[in-house]
This record gives C-alpha cells, structure tokens and sequence, in this order.
C-alpha cells in the first residue's frame, strides 16, 4: 500500500510541476525586454562584482553550468583538485581582492560536503563566498527518486541544512520566475554582511530564459543607514570622552576593519589626527604598518612590553572592527576597561558600558573623523615608537625561529601578499613589520590547517589580476601535507608563489599543545623538494625548489635576486629544529593549556 501511495504522490508532484512550467512560460511571455539565461544572469551579476576567477571542481549535476563559465570571456574558470582546497582558493581570492566575492561551484551532495570546511572557516572569519551547487532538476529534487551522490533515502534537503548552519543566506531556486530575484538577495547578503552565502541551480534551470533588465539595477553595497538622532548623540559621547582623555588616545585596528571595508576611513581617521595606531593579530596591515602613527601589534600579555604598556595605560582607547577571539587576544588577556573604550562595529556601537544597535562604523567614522580632526595639533607631537624585531646573534648556525622571522622580514617588498599558516608561521610573523601596502592572510580564528596552500592560489590569481607584487607562503610541513595537490593548480594556471615549508617533522603547535613526544604529532617524510616536478612541472622548467640548513645558506638564498624575482613557483624547505617554536606561540600555548584545566 506504501508503495501505492508514494507512486501516486510522486506522479501529483510531476503533474504539479508541468503545471508549474506551463505558468511559468506564460508569465515569461507575458514580459517585455530581452532574455538571458538563469546561468548568464548570475555570471553577469559576478562581472559586476569583479569576479574574473571561479573556483571548483566539476560533477555531473554542475556541467551544464560550467559549459557557461568557460564560454564566459571576461571570466576564468580554475578547476581544483578537490572541492575543499577550491572553497579555500574562494576564501584567499576574496581576501586579497577586497570589495569582490569569492565564488566555489561544487556538484550536490558528494562535492558541497566536501567544500563545507572551507565554507565554514570563510563564515567564522567573515569572508564574502558565494557557493554554486549543481543540483538535480526541478522534477527530481520534488520527486526525490534514488539518485546518485543522495543519502538513499529521498532526504534532498539534508544537504541545504548542512550549508544553512554555515552560510548567511542561501536561495534553493526551483522555477525561473523568481530566479534573478533570488540570485540579487544572496548576493547582497553577501556583499554587505561579509559572509558566505549558498544557491542551489537545477539543472534544467541552468540554460532557462528570464528577463535581463534587473541586471540594469546595481547590487547595493552601502550598509543601512543610522539613525541620526542616536548617531548624533554617540558621535557627542565619543567626544567627550576624548576630551577627558586629553592627548592619551590610541586607535586599536581588528578584522572587521578590513572585512567591512573601512581601511580607507580609517587610514583618513589617523591621518587627520595623528592619534597612534595598533593592530590585533587579525588587524594586521589594516593600516600600512610603515605609517608614521603605526606602533605595532597588541594581543594581550603575549605584546612585546614596550606596545603593552603603551596600549593599556592610554586613558581613551578607539577600537575599530574588534574580533575578541581566544588566540587574536593573547588567550583573552587584553588588559583594556570598559570605562576607556569606545567600539566600533559594523552594527552597533560601544560607548563604555552603553551599546548602540543599527549604529555602524562605515556611516559614523568619517563623521567622527572631522570632529576629531581639531585634535591633530597635539596628536602630531607624540612620537609613536616603532616596532623593529633585531635579528639575534646566536653561536648556532641552526635556523632558529629568532633568526628566521626577522631575517625573512627584510625579504619582503612593498605589495607583497604574504600569507601564514595557523601556528608556527602566523605566529613567528605576527611582530614583524610589514612594508607599505603589503597584505597579510592568515586564518587566525577558524584556524583549519591546510587552509594557507588552497588560499595562496586564490590569493595569487587575485594578486595578478590587480597587480599586486609577489605572494609568499609559510606553512609548516604537517599543513602542507593536507591540501598539497593544489601545487598542480598553480603551475596549471601559472602562478608564481613563494613557497617556505618550515620542516620540523611534525606538528609544532599541537605538540606545544599537548603531546611533546607523542607520537601522533609526527607525520612522514617527504621528500619536499620534488613536489613541484611531481604535481605538474614534469621537466623542471617552470618552478625551483631549494633546500636550506643553516643560517648561512638561508642568507644566500634571500639575498639571490633571481629568487627574489619570484618569476617561477618556488619552493624552499626550511629544516628546523622539532622542539623549537616563536617566542609568541610559547607563551601562547602555555596560556591555552592553562586555562584550559581551569
């Protein structure tokens, strides 16, 4: 009888959806203008966001629209070795080229969990990525027959849930009509929430008509506006309590100065008042750190002293975008009251103790800033300190990692993107200067291990489409070895990162977590300096892989200008000693395990 009835449901929601069809064409016909495709309507709304690069992997149920990307002339289509590495290129393009999107297209089920990790991280730390699913037709996604890459149990609807808990928004589209309409809202999420958002593309929708005259209509980036009268009574708070503080005022820059899109308001806020400027570990290179007002990097009790003192004793602190994660606060040691911050979100605002919803930072700091401006005059006679790290002189030829990080610091460039790996590079890089308009990525909060190889070839496609100057990776032995296929994707397209692979045999900052001597942070030997010619450069012309011991073959290398020039991919293996780790993730693990037990 079961058997009966699910036949005799599954042909209503056939009839249905026939009916649903015939509607649809006549509405369609009904509308004046020209038509484009659902499949050419979404690529041109990506056009417009800037987009030239999709990430991804094809499956059957995404085909048909990959036949559209390809044919798309203004935008490139880069087919990853899996679908997690591809969601990860998605999250390294939108971070270098800010005011775009990072777009995934993945196949349904086998491929969308897949790339969920990477979706994921982009969610935890606020990185605009659109994920195209490629999913049955219409019909079958209301039929739900026994298909390939399902659950085998008609559930077609277990793998949106999945992606709802990771994403802002997501649009299932399941009939023409109302398809541009769906595509504009999760792409406007998107944009002006800074999050990944999910669209589903039946397959029988991909080459279906509808109208082009939206597309005549510009996605809003501009956030809601403020309140004026709440805005204006916040604005006078602030300025008072800058009043009371007299000149002792710094700026403490985070994430979400860069993720909301207010570097340039407030690179005008510190020029226009001179007051110092700090950044977070997730703020680092918001504001240029070879700007004059610039004085370093503040996370709590892991701070070189000198920032410390200066950051915590300052009677007025503006903190712009703040992200008060575990390892982006020193372990949550920020020593910073209530009663001297003033917060500004994207949202709301913190005034002490008072918050202010719907106020957000992009509509009120060029307002603060010409109240502010008055103040310049005393600002200017403060001498901001600048942080230079010394590369230490130690009797041991060894590469240690007092030695490295400054050393690699004077390697770097103005433009270079230079991108770290969670643990042992993010934090060995984390108190050296970068030059001016560098970029630096790191996955400080979500911290997913592996993210770094996935993002550095999002990162370098986006560096080349700007220009920017070269891309330069850290990543330890232990990440590499996750998400190492996609060194065939960047000689594919021709990329040309800087590679240092830090060997300690292992995983250094799990061991320094918890497991010194255990034996499940060691991983295998590779042989490192292969790689390149294993995964694509076959003859050995199109990449350079070195290998270096001491301090003084190190020196050599950084010194070489061909290296420097950075015109191949190129990999160095760094041999490290498997106990030693940078002064900050010491201390910084000791903290987490620390409170850990509390």
């Amino acid at each position: 009888m079961s058997t009966t009835v699910n036949e005799l449901q599954a042909e209503v929601d056939r009839l249905h959806h026939n009916l649903q069809s015939v509607t649809v064409q006549h509405e369609l016909a009904t509308q004046d203008g020209d038509l484009i495709t659902v499949s050419d309507y979404l690529l041109t709304r990506l056009e417009q966001l800037g987009v030239t690069s999709i990430f991804g992997v094809p499956g059957d149920f995404n085909m048909p629209f990959l036949d559209y990307i390809e044919d798309n002339p203004r935008i490139q289509w880069v087919g990853n070795c899996n679908e997690l590495n591809a969601a990860y290129a998605a999250d390294g393009y939108a971070r270098v080229k800010e005011n775009s999107v990072g777009v995934v297209v993945t196949t349904f089920g086998v491929g969308e969990l897949s790339a969920i990790n990477g979706i994921a991280g982009a969610f935890s730390e606020m990185v605009p990525v659109l994920h195209i699913v490629g999913v049955p037709s219409t019909l079958q996604l209301k039929t739900r027959p026994l298909l390939h890459h399902t659950l085998g149990d008609g559930r077609f609807d277990t793998f949106k849930k999945a992606a709802q808990q990771v994403t802002l928004a997501n649009a299932s589209l399941m009939t023409k009509v109302n398809a541009p309409a769906e595509i504009d809202r999760v792409l406007h999420e998107c944009i002006t929430h800074s999050r990944p958002v999910y669209l589903t593309l039946p397959f029988d929708l991909v080459g279906a008509l509808v109208p082009a005259k939206h597309l005549q209509v510009p996605l809003l980036r501009a956030p809601p506006p403020n309140d004026p009268e709440v805005e204006a009574y916040v604005l006078d708070e602030i300025i008072k309590l800058v009043g009371e503080a007299g000149q002792d005022i710094v700026i403490l820059v985070d994430a979400c100065t860069i993720r909301h899109g207010v570097r340039d308001e407030v690179l005008d806020l510190v020029n226009k008042t001179q007051f110092p400027v700090y950044a977070a570990p997730m703020g680092k290179t918001a504001v240029s750190e070879q700007h004059d007002c610039y004085g370093g990097i503040y996370m709590g009790t892991l701070t070189d002293p000198r920032i410390k003192d200066r950051v915590e004793k300052a009677k007025l602190i503006l903190s712009i975008g703040a992200l008060k994660s575990d390892f982006n606060t020193g372990m949550f040691t920020y020593r910073i009251p209530p009663t001297h911050t003033v917060e500004l979100h994207s949202d709301h605002t913190l005034v002490r103790f008072a918050q202010f919803p719907g106020i957000g930072m992009k509509l009120l700091l060029p307002k603060l800033t010409a109240r502010l401006e008055e103040y310049r005059r005393g600002a200017s006679r403060l001498i901001v300190p600048h942080y230079k790290p010394v590369i230490p002189q130690e009797a041991d030829n060894r590469i240690s990692h007092a030695y490295l990080w400054p050393r690699v610091g004077q390697f770097f460039k103005e433009k270079d993107v230079i991108v770290a790996e969670t643990g042992t590079s993010s934090y060995g890089l984390f108190d050296i200067p970068l030059p001016d308009k560098a970029i630096f990525l790191s996955q400080i909060l979500y911290g997913s291990i592996g993210w770094t190889v996935g993002s550095v070839l999002g990162a370098a496609i986006a560096a080349r489409e700007f220009p920017l100057g070269r891309v330069i990776l850290f990543v330890g032995d232990g990440s590499l070895q996750l998400t190492a296929q996609e060194l065939s994707t960047m000689i594919r397209t021709g990329v040309t990162p800087i590679i240092f692979v830090i060997n300690n045999e292992g995983y250094n900052i799990e061991r320094r977590l918890h497991g010194m001597d255990r034996k499940y942070n060691d991983i295998a030997t590779w042989n490192y300096t292969s790689l390149l010619r294993v995964f694509g450069d076959v003859d050995g012309t199109a990449s350079r892989s070195y290998t270096v011991r001491d301090k003084a073959g190190l020196d050599r290398l950084l010194l070489n200008p061909e290296f420097a020039r950075a015109d191949k991919i190129q990999l160095v293996e760094v041999i490290m000693d498997k106990y030693d780790s940078p002064r900050t993730l010491e201390a910084g693990s000791a903290l987490s395990m620390l409170k850990s037990s509390q």
